[in-house]
This record gives structure tokens, sequence and C-alpha cells, in this order.
């Protein structure tokens, strides 16, 4: 039975609220700008993203009501809508894109322009937010009281307890601020080191160590101790099985791909030479097996929603209920396949812009719905896009479509069906949080299409500025989906990889995956460096400590969670920040490489180890703190 008729929104339809409004556009695209850029360089870091929605409505909060004095919830949801499209945006650009820019690296070919970068991330948000337009209707409306949505209910309850949020805004900027002064002292004056690495002479090939970074801290706390002992797990069986097992049975042989006997190759050359390629096949295995377990799921999720679609949408023309027109939706489509197969910076042939389209829609469906039942966090978003790449690619290089221009074509088209899923899916959560407070769908489906055009403008320039300064597939920026599409699309169109290892990492996923334990969390362990699982332990263990207390209130938990998200979003935008730096001339070398000339001395690894202690200590201050001063 359908839920529409018994539910009542917070805004009633026949009131009218400010909303789609200069400030909360201008709010938004700030925001936008922001969470894509600081989980643009935290994906690419460590391969994870995490929501944006949540922490841009408390600054929605802190911003609207506290300073600009303006009350009205709507134009708060109108900002958190705009703002966490950078962050799907950047999600779905981050896994794919880097790709081209390491085959330029690698074929001294030219890198990919900006406007290339711009359009293929613009025409993978528009579609995104299209395909889920005529979905609302079945999925958000008619099955309200069956698909929960766990992360736009959430925004919804944040939203309606809307007068703490000057408090909770606060807490996000203090995370920010102390992890933006603190990033800024080890990777800009480099005081003390950001990775902190020690080899055990006495276990041949093991090492240990971590990146003292905030953000490593902030995902491991909101991820919690489980996820993050996943990780840390697979970095285990890397960095103390697999890694001292080489250099115990390989000692001085020379083995493909290395060029170096394997004693000469130290922990890193190792890591590079051999563990990359068995945690990529590990990556591969667990998307693919993640999207075969969904797959009952899935035909199910797109076949209600198909029937959702021809039962008509709601002849309602309440403001709730009032959507952008179904022909411009369709003319909409129609003309971004047309622009992507006839503009030539663009690498989409006439048969990927129809992949794109069929793909793109089958899987913003089951994104949509997904995401209804299991959140955003549970979404097989890479194993779609494994499946895409590899389809894709054969279909390409069974057309003639080969070499360097089919490869780029392959990974333009898994870029924009990544940006598709990931977009559907926070556009889904977007919109059951404007269902339950009472926005305007209209206008937040053109918020959604603001944001992701800004996102892409804005996510494309950093994409090529960390390229320029760093380069992918580099210790500051492993890049590791990214990594593993380019050895996906490669091995496909008949390039030369170890691929003993990577069914080695494919019979190890296995083997996890048999044994009960999450099998991508681990795989992605497995092929990072154990440097950067260590800190993220450290903040699941933090997080587990707090709520294994039981005077520990919920709202210390919550409060970690919004410092946590400053803690990340802090270091992305000073990373980003010294990106610019680094490609800014000065008579010797870089404006980056003179500041690290300014502090004439460094603190050495114990140094490193004693600021992330106190970073932790804040952590742990602002949980624990304010339940403290309210006990005296």
């Amino acid at each position: 039975m359908s839920n529409e008729k018994e539910f009542k929104p917070y805004i009633p339809a026949d009131k009218v609220l400010p909303e789609l409004t200069a400030v909360s556009i201008v709010l938004g695209i700030i925001l936008a700008v922001i969470f894509g850029g600081a989980n643009a360089y935290l994906g690419l870091r460590v391969g994870m993203t995490v929501s944006a929605s949540i922490p841009a409505a408390v600054i929605s909060m802190g911003v609207i009501r506290v300073i600009l004095r303006r009350d009205s919830i709507l134009e708060n949801n109108m900002v958190q809508t705009i703002g966490s499209a950078g962050e799907s945006v950047a999600a779905g650009a981050i896994f794919t894109l880097p790709a081209l820019f390491m085959w330029a690296d690698e074929g001294g070919l030219s890198s990919p322009s900006l406007a290339e970068i711009a359009l293929i991330t613009l025409v993978g948000g528009i579609l995104g937010v299209l395909f889920m337009i005529p979905l609302r209707s079945a999925l958000i409306v008619k099955e309200h009281g069956t698909l929960p949505y766990p992360e736009g209910t959430a925004c919804a309850e944040v939203l309606l307890a809307g007068e703490e949020g000057g408090a909770k805004a606060g807490t996000v900027f203090s995370g920010l601020g102390i992890a933006a002064l603190y990033k800024f002292i080890t990777d800009g004056l480099r005081v003390f080191p950001s990775e902190v690495d020690f080899s055990l002479k006495s276990y041949k090939g093991a090492g240990v160590g971590m990146d003292v970074l905030p953000a490593l801290l902030g995902v491991g706390y909101i991820c919690g101790a489980k996820v993050s002992s996943y990780l840390l797990a697979g970095g285990t069986v890397a960095w103390f099985v697999i890694m001292p097992l080489l250099v115990l049975f390989g000692g001085d042989a020379v083995i493909f791909p290395a060029d170096k006997a394997i004693s000469e190759l130290g922990t890193w050359g190792i890591w590079k030479n051999y563990i990359r390629y068995i945690g990529a096949g590990a990556v591969a295995a667990g998307g693919i097996m993640s999207l075969i377990k969904s797959l009952p799921l899935i035909v199910n999720t797109f076949s209600s929603a198909m029937k959702g679609l021809k039962a008509g949408r709601d002849s309602d023309d309440s403001r709730t209920a009032r959507e952008l027109p179904m022909n411009f939706v369709v003319l909409a489509i129609g003309l971004v396949a047309i622009a992507m197969w006839l503009i030539p910076v663009i690498p989409v042939n006439f048969l990927g812009a129809i992949i794109i389209i069929i793909f793109g829609f089958f899987f913003a469906t089951v994104s949509s719905r997904m995401v209804g039942l299991v959140g955003s966090s549970n979404n097989p978003v890479s194993g779609m896009a494994i499946a895409t790449l590899l389809i894709a690619t054969i279909l390409l290089k069974a057309s003639g479509n080969i070499g360097y221009p089919g490869m780029a074509s392959a990974i333009a088209i898994g870029t924009v069906i990544c940006i598709i899923a990931a977009v559907a899916g926070d556009t889904s959560q977007d919109l059951k949080t404007g269902y339950i407070i009472g926005s305007t769908p209209k206008n937040q489906q053109i918020g959604e299409l603001i944001g992701v055009a800004v996102s892409a403008l804005a996510i494309g320039l950093f994409l090529y500025l960390l390229a320029q300064a760093w380069g992918y597939d580099s210790a500051q920026l492993p890049a590791p989906q990214a990594t593993l599409m380019k050895m996906v699309v490669e091995g496909v169109m008949g390039g030369n990889l170890p691929w003993n290892l990577v069914f080695a990492g494919v019979a190890i996923a296995i083997v996890v995956e048999i044994l009960g334990v999450p099998v991508l969390p681990f795989a992605v362990g497995l092929y990072l460096p154990i440097h950067l699982s260590t800190p993220m332990m450290v903040g699941g263990l933090i997080r587990w400590f707090f709520e294994r207390r039981k005077e520990e209130n919920k709202n210390g938990i919550d409060r970690g969670i919004l410092y946590a998200s400053g803690l990340i979003a802090g270091e992305g935008i000073v990373g980003i920040m010294l990106a610019v730096f680094a490609v800014i001339p000065m008579a010797d070398g870089s404006l980056g490489e003179y500041l690290t000339t300014v502090i004439p001395f460094d603190l050495g690894n114990w140094g490193g180890l004693i600021a992330f202690v106190l970073l932790c200590a804040t952590l742990v201050y602002v949980i624990a703190g304010k339940k403290k001063k309210n006990a005296k």
C-alpha cells in the first residue's frame, strides 16, 4: 500500500519558505568546492571518501541561522543539497580519471586537458541527476515506508534539530582549523614528517609505520573499529606475511615486473613491484563479488523501479510534488548524449555514448534504490565501474578501437558511469531529506544540477593541479582505484601485466570471502601501504573505546563524527593549497620547496608520533570534554 497519502512533511505543501535563494546557492557552491576538493584529495590518498551531507547541513545551519540570522529549514536543506554534490562527483571522478594522467606519464603523451576532465565529469554529474528525476515518485514517495535511505533520514534529523546547529557547526570548524594548521606544519613547513616509517632488520622484508595525518584519524573514527580492522588485517597480511616470504624465497632473484633483485628492493620496492598487483587483483575480485552477490537485489530493484515508472508520476501539483518537467528531462538527456559523441575533447564515440546511456540509466536506477536499502557506504560503485570497464573495453576492442585512444575512451565511459551511479545515490538521499522536511523537489533538482556543474569544474581543476604538483601513483597520491581501473583496461586490451600476481590476489579475496570477512575493505588494506590503515585503526579504536563505555552518551560520539569530518576537510583544503604552492615557480624551485627551508630543523619520526598523539587527544577531548563540563 502506498504511504504518500499518510505522510505529512515537516513544512506543509501550502506553506512557502525561502529555499532556492542567492544565499543558499552561494553557500552551497562554496561547500561543494570545499568538500569536493577534500574528498578528491582523501580518495586519491587512501581510496576512500566520506559523506558530506551532514557536515554541510550543520555548517549551513551555523552560517544561515547564527551568523546571517535567517530562519528557513528549506534554505538550510538547499545548502546541503548543493554542497553534498561535490563529494559524489569527486567520488566518481577519482576512481578513473587519474589513469589518463598515468598513461600520459608512461607513454610520453600529453596529459588530458582541463576542458576534457571538466566536460567528462560534468556529463556524468548531469546524467546522474537527470536519471534520478523520473525515479523520485516511485522510490522516494511511493516507498517512503519501505526504503529508509539512512543518510538522507539522518540528515533530515540533523536539520530538524536546527536549534543546535551553531554548536555543531563550531565542532566541524574546530576540526577543520586544527587539521589545516597541523597539515601545514607537517607537509608545508616539514617540522616533522607526515609519514613515520620503520623497517624491521630482524624480520627482512617486513615494515611498519603510519601516516600521522588528521584525515586518516578522522576516516578511521567515522568508519569505526570493525571496518578499520579489516583494512589493517589486509595491510598486515601484505607487510608481515607476503613481503617477508618474497624476501625469504626470492633472495637475489630478479622477478618480473621488477628489474632488480628482490633483496635489493627494500620494503617500498617490494610493495610497488609486487604487492600492488596482488592487492589490485583482490580489490577487483572483491568488487565483482559484491556485484554478483547484489545481482538478485539489483534485478528486483530495477524491476520494481520500472513498475513504479509505468504506474505514472503523481498527478499532485502541490509544492512538495512539483518536479522538473519530464519533457525537459528527456530532451536534456538526448542533448547530453549527442554532446558526448560530437564534442571532440570528450574521447567517446557513438558506440560509447550508447553504452553510457544504457548502462548509466541501469546503474542509476540500481544505485538509487540500493542506497535506500543499505546506505551509500555499501553501494557497490567500484563493482559497477569494473563491470562497465570490462564490457566497454571488450566492445571497443572488438570494434577496432585499440591502443591509447581505445583505452582513453574506455576510461571516459567508466568515469561517466561511475559518476552517474555516485551522483544518483547522493541525489536520492537528498530528495529523501527534502521529502521528510517538505522541500520543493523541483528546487532541489535545480540545486543538484548547480552543485554538479560547479563541482565538475572544481574537481577538474583539482585533479589537474594535483597531477602537476605530485603526479598520480606516487607516494603522495597512490590513486588506488584509478590504478586498478587502469590495470583492468590494459589487461583487456592485451597489456603486459604480471597476471600471476593478479590471480594470487583474486585467490586471497576468495579465501577471505569464504571466511566471511568483508572482502573490499580487506582488499583495499592489502593494496594500500600499511602506513595508511594504521592511523585509521587508531581512530576506530578511539570510537570503539567510547562506544563501549556505558555512561558515554550518544551526543559525545556524534560530536566526534562532526569533528572528524572537520579533520578530513581541513587536511584536504591544505593539501590542495600545498599543491598550488608546489606549482608556483620561484627563482630556486617552487614556493612549496621554499617553505620547507623556512624551519631549519626536523623533529623526525618520534616528533611525528608525539604530534599524532596530541592530535588524538584533541579528538578525545571533543568527545568527552563537554560531558565533563556538564558534570561539574
